[in-house]
């Protein structure tokens, strides 16, 4: 995991929640988790979306 043991993983954590503080600690961790959330979406999401409406394009199949 990028070569960081445990000192240095406990160190970042530290510096995370003077900066942060404790309470908006899970805040950022579910803002995180909807961004990742969305970026897989858009990833699997099909890239055109076919916004004609049904009774036209009915009427230009037939």
């Amino acid at each position: 995991m990028f070569g960081l043991g445990m000192q240095e993983i406990l160190l970042i954590l530290v510096v995370v929640m003077i900066v942060f503080g404790a309470k908006n600690l899970p805040e950022i961790g579910s803002g995180l988790g909807r961004a990742i959330k969305n970026f897989k979406k858009a990833t699997t999401e099909p890239e055109e979306i076919d916004v004609t409406p049904s009774s036209k394009k009915k009427d230009e199949d037939a």
